[in-house]
This record gives structure tokens, sequence and C-alpha cells, in this order.
């Protein structure tokens, strides 16, 4: 994929760009799902993912990340706006784009989880999960509780 630019931004999606220490800054100390996350562990993550960087400037703005086979299915995650570029649709852009990247590819199935931005991610096309009786999870993250409190379901 080459690379795209939009209003001054340029996103990226070459591993090599991605300011592996921000956003290690960005997930354990601002967002809520990945809070106190070891440098190694975003580190290794990305590596094992595909990356999504957008810069403006000389500096990275926002970021995601696809874990995927590239074939069936991919799990969209770690999506962050640094504060000062929100407002701007970077997130929507960032999720568009990997999910036409991949679509490219032939991939049909995309998941996310988010406990607040539901209306960016409808419209990128999601909505609730269908038959979610049939999804199980083991979730050892400490951040669990934190993650499910704003959900009227949480158990």
């Amino acid at each position: 994929m080459s690379d795209r630019s939009r209003d001054g931004y340029v996103l990226f999606t070459d591993p090599a760009r991605v300011d592996v220490d921000l956003v290690h800054r960005w997930l354990s100390e601002e967002s809520y799902w990945a809070t106190g996350r070891a440098h190694d562990i975003v580190a290794r993550s990305i590596a094992g993912s595909r990356p999504y960087s957008v810069w403006r400037d000389d500096v990275q703005v926002a970021f995601a990340r696809a874990v995927t086979d590239g074939v069936t299915f991919a799990w969209i995650c770690d999506v962050f706006v640094d504060t000062g570029h929100r407002g701007h649709g970077l997130g929507q852009w960032l999720v568009d784009s990997i999910i036409a990247d991949l679509s490219a590819g032939g991939l049909q199935r995309f998941l996310l989880a988010t406990r607040d931005a539901h209306e960016v991610y409808r419209r990128s096309g999601f909505g609730p999960v269908a038959g979610p009786s049939r999804f199980m999870e083991i979730d050892r993250r400490p951040t669990r509780n934190a993650i499910l409190a704003a959900l009227p379901d949480a158990e």
C-alpha cells in the first residue's frame, strides 16, 4: 500500500515509521485499555501486527494496528489520536484505511472493541456483534475492570 496524505497529515504503513516510545506513552499513560502496558509489550505487539501511523510535519499524531492473518480475520486495536489532533477524523481515517487495505486482499471480517467511540466506528461500517453468545474469552488484563466499567452489561 502506498502512503496517503490528507489536509497536511500523512498516513504510513511502514512499521519503521512508528514512534514506539510515543505510542507506548499514549497507550500506557493516556488510554483506558492499556494503562501500565510495558514498553516491550507495546513494541512486540506492533512487530506482530500491521501498524498504521499518521504524521504531521515530523511528529506522529495517531496510531492504530491490525492483528490479522491477512486472509480471513482482523482485529483492529490500539486506535489512538493525540489530544491536540482530535476532531480531524484521523481515527476514522486510520480505521477506514485498515479496512480498505485488508479488504483489497479479500478479507471480509473485522472486529474491534470500544468503550466510548461507537459512533465513530459505526461510520466505518461497524455494528454490534451478531450472536455475541458465541464468543468466549479469557481476559487476564489488569485493566479489564476499567475497560468494562462503562458498559451496561459488564459482569
